[in-house]
């Protein structure tokens, strides 16, 4: 038997907005629980951890089709996610949920360290916007016209037909989905970036130490550093999430 070490195994967290299925387990959950039963069976220290992932405009479009609250939603696939892995075999020593006050602590936590280090930056962009509604759009609230193939039925990220991903504004014709009738129009919002730009020379450092990474796998890791890294928004309209710990970033 070889030495014993610790290991932390962690899947990717699970939507709280519908109940599992076979392509979530064999990519996600069955290879980690595989690899944490052979590294047990060589008498190492492993923790299995996962969880579901209950914020985000995914539940709240889920709450709004089911007449529900974001919370009521997320305590049901909660409990139907957890239900799933049991059946299929798969035992986490912790499976948690981001709405957990100790998940929202340590997330605020991220954003205070960075922002203190001057990797986050304030930017005011232009979103579209639904003055019926009084709501900002994210992209599973708008749908509209393809602007590549002209396809009447695109989502508001990607249109199904000809598979080109978009930002939301470049959709013709916009119409929100949570009336589905008023014309979408655009808006000026403030929003709150990481500043992955200012990562990138310490990223490409210790991608070049990666000696034994297959090379398909770093060509893979490498293409977005060749093409250069930009700021990434890390905040949305939203009021079911983990509030940003800033005076002036309410609602967000």
């Amino acid at each position: 038997m070889s030495e014993q070490e610790k290991y932390i195994v962690c899947s990717a967290l699970p939507y709280a907005n519908g109940p599992s299925h076979l392509g979530h387990i064999a990519g996600a959950y069955l290879p980690a629980d595989i690899y944490v039963r052979y590294k047990r069976m060589h008498g190492h220290d492993v923790h299995f951890a996962c969880g579901s992932d209950e914020h985000g405009v995914a539940i709240t479009f889920r709450a709004i089709k089911e007449g529900k609250t974001p919370q009521e939603v997320v305590d049901k696939y909660h409990e139907v996610l957890k239900r799933d892995m049991q059946r299929a075999g798969i035992e986490f020593d912790i499976f948690s949920r981001t709405t957990h006050p100790c998940h929202i602590a340590r997330a605020q936590e991220f954003f205070t360290n960075l922002n203190d280090k001057g990797l986050i930056e304030k930017q005011s962009e232009d979103r579209l916007y639904c003055s019926s509604c009084t709501a900002f759009l994210p992209d599973r609230y708008v749908a509209g016209t393809c602007p590549h193939c002209k396809s009447a039925a695109a989502r508001g990220d990607q249109c199904e037909k000809c598979g080109t991903w978009y930002e939301p504004e470049e959709l013709v014709d916009p119409i929100c989905q949570l009336c589905g009738v008023n014309k979408a129009s655009i808006k000026p919002t403030t929003h709150w970036y990481f500043s992955l730009d200012k990562m990138q020379p310490q990223l490409e450092e210790w991608l070049n130490s990666k000696t034994d990474w297959r090379k398909s796998v770093l060509g893979y890791a490498f293409q977005p550093i060749k093409e250069g890294l930009s700021p990434r928004a890390i905040t949305r309209d939203l009021d079911w999430g983990v509030p940003v710990p800033l005076p002036d970033a309410v609602g967000k």
